[in-house]
């Protein structure tokens, strides 16, 4: 390479660090994310309307879905005093564990009743994800489908 392509690819690089920087949080999230690898987990697909569902929205309750092959799961997000509540549904509902893990704040779960429906009180603010640890029949293993992380 010359010293002409060597200087315009510095150049390139430093230009790019200014216009697009990696996200301050950047490895937090990896690690957030990492710490699942143990978990045998299917992923979810966000599933995104027209307008995209504002988490942070002031005081309005916001719906995220999310997909995967044959489970959906719908939360609506409402801000609290100190974090959200989450008011969610599983379709097809069965009383799953649900599991919403907040990056230092550990994890909190509750139970979906037979018609999918759950809901969980002062979810923290921050790095987010949920985790359906689908019921199963006796004898067989726990599936587990996690969405991918938001931000709260």
């Amino acid at each position: 390479m010359s010293g002409a392509d060597a200087q315009l690819l510095a150049e390139l690089d430093e230009l790019l660090d200014i216009a697009d920087p990696v996200p301050a949080d950047l490895v937090d999230r990896v690690r957030f994310a990492i710490d699942l690898e143990n978990l045998d987990v299917e992923v979810a697909r966000w599933e995104r309307s027209d307008e995209l569902a504002g988490v942070r929205s002031k005081g309005r309750p916001s719906t995220i879905t999310f997909t995967v092959e044959d489970l959906t799961v719908m939360v609506s997000l409402s801000p609290g005093v100190g974090g959200y509540r989450f008011d969610g549904w599983l379709v097809p509902g069965g009383p799953h564990t649900i599991e919403v893990r907040v990056d230092g704040h550990g994890s909190t779960s509750t139970a979906a009743d037979e018609g999918g429906r759950f809901a969980l009180t002062d979810v923290p603010r921050g790095l987010t994800q949920i985790l359906v640890h689908l019921a199963a029949p006796v004898g067989q293993l726990v599936r587990t489908v996690a969405t991918p992380t938001i931000v709260l």
